[in-house]
């Protein structure tokens, strides 16, 4: 089952439904292929990368609480600022949460669904 969506409002529960279902496949679809992410500050992953570290953080079974805070639309642009937490271990087992505010750039494709163009979940940090 496809997660798109050419509602961008509704891009980001989509994005949490496959996240917390731990579907690796559905996450990395609503990507575009030259998407960058920063899921750690100052190391930008993109491709195969990318993907690879989306499956490797799945396996965590992590769950994903997310609203969108402000989403501002122009042409097949949007920008979105969104909450965020995710419920996770770290890499000794331990239970973690991670938290922030997302600021991300999503881009409509020529099937009219929305797909993360830079996703940057840590945006308020320095």
């Amino acid at each position: 089952m496809s997660n798109l969506t050419s509602d961008v409002a509704q891009h980001t529960a989509q994005y949490e439904a496959a996240f917390n279902a731990g579907d690796a496949d559905a996450v990395n679809e609503m990507y575009t292929d030259e998407a960058v992410a920063v899921w750690e500050p100052g190391k930008p992953l993109t491709g195969q990368a990318r993907k690879d570290a989306v499956k490797e953080f799945l396996a965590r079974s992590p769950k994903m609480s997310a609203k969108p805070r402000q989403i501002f639309e122009t042409g097949d642009t949007a920008l979105l600022i969104v909450d965020w937490s995710i419920a996770t271990v770290d890499d000794s087992g331990s239970p973690e949460l991670l938290t922030g505010v997302g600021v991300d750039v999503l881009r409509k494709g020529v099937d009219g669904n929305w797909r993360y163009a830079i996703d940057e979940p840590y945006g308020e940090k320095k």
